[in-house]
């Protein structure tokens, strides 16, 4: 499975445990972190958990692997590294005081139907 399939794998991972404000940026020729990153909001800990979690196991079965985690025992922004990709699951008052859209503002938004 190709990077960005894997990318909208975990996105739809995350529409399934309800995350919301679901975006795909293409950071690939902005940094050299990845090639994309997934972005989305949730209304507590215990959803940015599940997400995380189901994001984890949907893209492990389509054959992808998480190389890094932080921010999981928190829950109020979790990273996932999955190399060629980066998960933000944040609530969203975190979302909404870090705005990390716009500081990748110059990133190419994916399209994603949630």
């Amino acid at each position: 499975m190709d990077i960005l399939s894997l990318t909208k794998t975990a996105a739809k991972a995350l529409s399934d445990k309800k995350a919301t404000d679901i975006r795909i940026l293409d950071i690939s020729n902005l940094s050299s972190l990845a090639d994309y990153f997934v972005i989305c909001s949730c209304s507590s800990s215990t959803q940015v958990k599940a997400c995380c979690d189901e994001a984890e196991e949907k893209v492990e079965e389509a054959g992808g692997r998480l190389r890094h985690s932080e921010g999981y025992n928190g829950g109020l922004w979790v990273l996932l590294d999955f190399g060629d990709f980066i998960v933000h699951v944040m609530q969203e008052e975190t979302r909404e005081f870090y705005d990390i859209e716009r500081l990748w503002s110059d990133a190419v938004n994916i399209e994603f139907t949630e």
